[in-house]
């Protein structure tokens, strides 16, 4: 009876002292993380799963001081996970793929991105799934591992874009005026950057049009509007100037117009 009583309170003593010298390892891994500036979400999910783990170490030692047979107990965890890992397969994909994301920081919140098949800008990213805002307020969640699989394109990555605008004029229209015209735009858009230099060039002698390739540099927040203003700031000047955007013609043969 003596001994029963002593092993019981030799088995609390592990589960006592176990669980202190759980939350002091976990607390200091969670330092360590933190001063390798991993994200707070990977920090925390894994010392959820260290603390997990040890503390079931703890019970298991506390278990084999009362002589109970911890074998069976572990092979039956042990089959349980293997069950659960079967059966959650596509979850622990996105949770590797949610890890890999986290440390690659392939894209950040409020990062404007494509991935997954969705654009949007990325308002959170968690272990499983990566949330989104669309364009037209909508909120879409991504699985990690549909993003991760795919190519991500994030414009949001660097500080200027390029906007590229391709605008075409008769054959009968003066090419170097058309070409002026667009350039005292972009010379004149307070927006519009000067250093690295917008370019205004030929690009194509198409079947009804020459074609030029507008390129100004921007802000990448300012993207948007500013290649919006341009289409509209340069149709209006062409319209002043008697510059002509021809229409895509579509010549029949007789054969086909007679019948």
């Amino acid at each position: 009876m003596m001994e029963w009583v002593v092993n019981i309170a030799i088995a609390l003593a592990i589960l006592l002292l176990g669980r202190i010298v759980v939350k002091w390892l976990v607390g200091l891994l969670v330092k360590m993380m933190a001063k390798s500036e991993l994200d707070d979400i990977l920090i925390n999910f894994i010392s959820s799963i260290v603390k997990a783990i040890l503390l079931l170490m703890v019970i298991v030692a506390a278990l084999d001081q009362l002589d109970v047979d911890t074998t069976s107990l572990i092979a039956l965890i042990g089959a349980a996970g293997l069950a659960v890992g079967l059966a959650l397969q596509n979850s622990l994909q996105n949770f590797a793929a949610g890890v890999m994301l986290v440390v690659f920081r392939p894209f950040k919140s409020g990062d404007f991105i494509e991935a997954g098949g969705v654009v949007g800008v990325v308002e959170q990213i968690s272990i499983f799934s990566t949330v989104m805002k669309t364009g037209d307020n909508r909120e879409i969640t991504v699985p990690n591992g549909q993003i991760y699989s795919g190519a991500i394109t994030n414009y949001s990555a660097k500080a200027t874009r390029r906007i590229d605008l391709v605008f075409g004029i008769g054959y009968d229209d003066d090419m170097l005026e058309a070409k002026k015209v667009m350039e005292s735009i972009l010379d004149a858009h307070e927006l519009v950057l000067s250093d690295p230099a917008p370019a205004v060039a030929v690009s194509e002698l198409a079947d009804s049009s020459v074609n030029f390739n507008v390129r100004p540099w921007v802000e990448s927040d300012d993207y948007w509007g500013v290649r919006a203003d341009l289409i509209e700031q340069i149709k209006l000047a062409f319209d002043e100037h008697n510059i002509s955007i021809p229409y895509p013609h579509v010549t029949l043969d007789k054969q086909s117009s007679d019948s």
